[in-house]
């Protein structure tokens, strides 16, 4: 796993590093600069080889160009150390024979001391424009076009002024987009868009390059899909001074103990533990069977489908290797509870509100590990209060935004409200405040699905860049997730890891399989994912 960092957390290492001694700010400005132009090299290598060489050859309606010898790139330069960072970029380019146009929004005098340095730097050998002469203005044909205009540390909604000076870095597709660290406009720690309201804020970017670790808002909220590909540059600096717990990345493909826990050597069956899925009546018992074939898949050492009378005959017609067993309300529930083999339980998928009500409490009381998501979620959303009072600390709860709207509403409010500004709050805040209420892990879905538990612990699995499966958003795909989690518990995995691993590997078989997936697909693709684990 990586860290994931808030804006806070990034200028307290920053901070640290240079009080220590360690680097002066300047050098970390240079380091900056310098990533960002290699950066641009390595996913367009043309670019360098003409910075070398004349400019490579270009389409006879392109319009026209300032030079037809030197490659062009235009910088649009903020009034804080990321506009530093990007008089570095332009400074390094010109080094290399690009014809460099530079955009300041805001005024010289007042920039923060070493994005002076680096302004006056630039000015030995290149002009400034005004940016908002930028304002409705196309100019030539730019091979690149740098966004340095805020970064990481924006706290403040943009200006109308700023959103239509930041608008011309969209109005030039035939050129590449480069955002320093964040597209301007953005707040860091939710991924939330911070523009003065009436004044949308939209710009997309073929490429972001960030510095030390990944920030938050790179990997959830509702711009993710426009950063274009991210490209983390390590400027030299330690964790030395990070305050609060990071939150994690997930991945399972580097050495991790989620990953060595999967298969362990055990004496029999009953070792790797027994699942009971609860399933709703009769024509609604897909959900659960779909979420028992992925608690059987990922390793429990057997799963039970326990089935209301009307079910029975249905199901026991679909199902080879799992069991069977009836279960019609509170009283069978309990009864088969007293097998104490049966060590985690999944509720809600294809249930029906009236038999959450009724069972839910049983399973609760009961003390196992128990994951509740769909109907067993919303059949409280009248009283989540009644909910929590039975939850306990080997709990699971994935719900979805609806879901989670319904449990609730106050968070779910905070999180919907139009930031105003930053830190603006987060899906991380959320679900974190969520699992505090609850006293349980929760699961907050999506392709930003976010995991956190009642200690703060938090992590995300985010389904984005070389691991977006968007085939994933496809009807049943939760049940098979429920049922993962499941699976892991009953093998004895902690709710925090037991969602964490079954999260990551439900996207991976997502992958695995590629575009046309359906649920039923899902489990199916875990042997050759564990394979590729080297398991």
């Amino acid at each position: 796993m990586s860290e994931l960092l808030t804006a806070a957390q990034m200028r307290a290492i920053e901070k640290a590093a240079i009080d220590s001694g360690q680097v002066t700010g300047l050098e970390l400005m240079e380091r900056a600069g310098q990533g960002v132009v290699e950066a641009i090299f390595e996913e367009w290598p043309e670019l360098a080889e003409s910075a070398e060489g004349g400019a490579a050859p270009r389409p006879s309606d392109a319009p026209r160009r300032v030079s037809n010898e030197k490659k062009l790139a235009v910088v649009l330069c903020g009034p804080g150390n990321n506009g530093g960072d990007g008089f570095v970029v332009a400074r390094l380019l010109k080094e290399r024979g690009w014809e460099v146009e530079l955009f300041l929004y805001g005024d010289p005098e007042k920039l923060p001391p070493d994005a002076r340095v680096n302004y006056e730097r630039w000015l030995v050998s290149g002009d400034v424009a005004k940016a908002e002469q930028l304002v409705g203005w196309k100019g030539p044909c730019y091979d690149i076009v740098v966004d340095a205009m805020f970064g990481t540390g924006l706290t403040r909604p943009l200006s109308r002024e700023a959103v239509e000076i930041h608008k011309f870095i969209s109005a030039h597709p035939n050129g590449k987009v480069v955002s320093v660290d964040t597209i301007s406009g953005l707040d860091m720690d939710s991924g939330r868009s911070l523009a003065e309201q009436g004044a949308p804020h939209f710009t997309h970017s073929d490429l972001t390059v960030c510095f030390h670790r990944q920030k938050l808002g790179h990997r959830i909220g509702d711009h993710v899909a426009d950063y274009g590909e991210i490209r983390v540059i390590d400027i030299g600096l330690n964790q030395g001074g990070m305050v609060g717990e990071p939150v994690e990345l997930l991945s399972l493909e580097q050495e991790d103990h989620s990953k060595e826990k999967l298969w362990i050597a055990a004496p029999n069956k009953y070792s790797y533990g027994h699942a009971l899925i609860l399933s709703g009546g009769s024509g609604k018992t897909g959900a659960a069977r779909l979420a028992a074939r992925g608690a059987l898949r990922i390793g429990a050492g057997l799963v039970t489908l326990g089935v209301p009378p009307s079910a029975q005959m249905e199901v026991a017609s679909q199902i080879t290797s799992l069991m069977l067993r009836r279960v019609e309300g509170g009283d069978g529930l309990a009864e088969l509870l007293s097998d104490e083999r049966l060590n985690a339980l999944c509720l809600g998928p294809g249930f029906g509100l009236d038999r959450a009500r009724d069972l839910v409490p049983v399973a609760l009381a009961s003390k196992r590990a128990v994951v509740l998501d769909a109907d067993a979620l919303s059949a409280f959303a009248d009283a989540p209060e009644d909910l929590f009072g039975m939850l306990h600390d080997t709990c699971v709860l994935t719900p979805h935004g609806g879901e989670f709207a319904r449990l609730f509403p106050d968070i779910s409010e905070k999180l919907n409200a139009v930031p105003t500004k930053g830190p603006a709050y987060s899906k991380v805040d959320a679900t974190r405040e969520a699992a505090k209420r609850a006293g349980c892990v929760v699961l907050f879905k999506g392709p930003d699905t976010v995991i956190a538990a009642p200690d703060g612990r938090c992590s995300v699995n985010s389904a984005h860049y070389e691991r977006a499966a968007p085939w994933l958003a496809t009807a049943g795909s939760g049940d098979v997730l429920a049922g993962f989690i499941t699976g892991l518990l009953a093998r004895g995995f902690d709710p925090m890891q037991a969602a964490e691993t079954a999260a990551w590997l439900h996207v991976e078989c997502a992958r695995h399989f590629g575009p046309g997936l359906i649920a039923e697909d899902l489990p199916e693709q875990l042997p050759a994912v564990f394979r590729v684990l080297g398991l």
